[in-house]
């Protein structure tokens, strides 16, 4: 009976049962393809990670939802990382990984994790037929990226959103993100955001890494500051420190090991 180890991870997380959980499964050689779908299915998590090591020492990873292969995921890199460093190489300083957004690394950060992520600076556009009413209020501004992101005047808006998903399933954008300033509940954040992910399996994602790439140009220009605190108000909740640096974003955040067992088929 072939296995492979299984870590699930709450990553962005200072607890267990927080942040956005995370399967990381460690492999020398790639499944098929359909195996790995299989076993994301399986996970029945926003994301499961599969990650193999390279000859030149860095490891190669790949990201599955439990519909379909994703090009980048924030918080399965950081649950990578935390199998890598704290498992798989518990001496090195830092984790690198090959993907189909290239080169990303985690490195350990005084007792948290710091990931680097391509940035993307979202672009201006016209709100999509049906935005408002799919998500239940009117955005100041509509920006077009890797995902739709969608301004709101306020944090309380922000979490007081109850999406119609079959709607936001509808609309023609990956998944929709939503944020606005911190303040009340949040003002010890500069920032909030949700995001709803209905197309690919995913009604409401609890912590979202790749987000931050388009979240973290967005606010930096606007408050004029390269770092800034965020916190993502999905129900499990996860706060993230995030700096602007050019064509790259770093986030740092942390991730607690919960589940440790051995897959099997």
């Amino acid at each position: 009976m072939p296995t492979i180890p299984l870590y699930q991870i709450d990553a962005f997380a200072e607890r267990p049962f927080a942040g956005n959980p995370a399967a990381v499964c460690p492999m020398e050689a790639w499944l098929p393809d359909t195996l790995l779908q299989a076993i994301a299915a399986e996970n029945n998590l926003s994301e499961t990670a599969f990650v193999r090591p390279r000859p030149d020492g860095d490891f190669d990873l790949r990201w599955f939802t439990p519909a379909l292969e994703v090009d980048l995921c924030g918080h399965a890199t950081l649950a990578a990382g935390h199998v890598v460093l704290q498992r798989l190489r518990p001496s090195a300083k830092q984790a690198r990984f090959h993907t189909r957004s290239g080169l990303l690394t985690v490195e350990r950060a005084d007792g948290a994790l710091r990931m680097s992520l391509p940035a993307e600076t979202p672009a201006p556009c016209d709100p999509p037929p049906g935005l408002t009413d799919a998500l239940g209020a009117k955005p100041e501004a509509v920006f077009s990226g890797r995902y739709l992101l969608a301004v709101l005047p306020d944090g309380a808006t922000v979490r007081a959103l109850k999406p119609d998903m079959r709607a936001v399933a509808a609309i023609d954008a990956h998944a929709v993100c939503v944020t606005g300033p911190g303040g009340g509940a949040d003002a010890d954040v500069d920032f909030v955001s949700r995001l709803f992910a209905p197309r690919v399996g995913i009604d409401e994602d609890p912590v979202t890494g790749s987000a931050h790439c388009m979240l973290t140009p967005y606010w930096s220009a606007r408050l004029g500051r390269p770092t800034l605190r965020a916190r993502q108000v999905s129900a499990r909740g996860g706060l993230l420190t995030c700096t602007a640096r050019g064509d790259r974003v770093e986030l740092v955040g942390h991730a607690v090991e919960v589940v440790e067992g051995t897959l099997k088929w």
